[in-house]
């Protein structure tokens, strides 16, 4: 399994109406692509303007294929104009990381 871990920081004061406009216009077509997240994270504590979103694939051959095929969607690339319109997000950071031997993703 490999996740795709991504941490975005949002403009300070823009990181509601980013987080809204990513669940108006982006979640769905991102969703229908990727697979529902495993994760889709805002901070309590630290910098209160960063979120995390965490993707879930078997392997980088599944990322690559899901990822080309989002790139492709219309309602992405509509959404990806939006919220460059928008103008709030200031910083993106992707990690690729796989889980530890001990940890098995999953219900317990």
């Amino acid at each position: 399994m490999l996740f795709d871990v991504r941490t975005y920081t949002c403009k300070p004061g823009m990181i509601k109406r980013h987080l809204a406009l990513y669940q108006q216009l982006g979640l769905a077509p991102q969703s229908r692509n990727l697979g529902e997240p495993f994760a889709f994270l805002v901070t309590e504590t630290g910098n209160v303007n960063q979120y995390i979103h965490i993707w879930a694939y078997a392997n980088a051959a599944d990322r690559e294929q899901r990822r080309a095929a989002l790139w492709t969607d219309p309602e992405w690339l509509a959404y990806t104009v939006e919220s460059a319109k928008l103008g709030a997000l200031e910083a993106q950071e992707n990690r690729l990381m796989t889980p530890a031997e001990f940890f098995r993703p999953g219900p317990k």
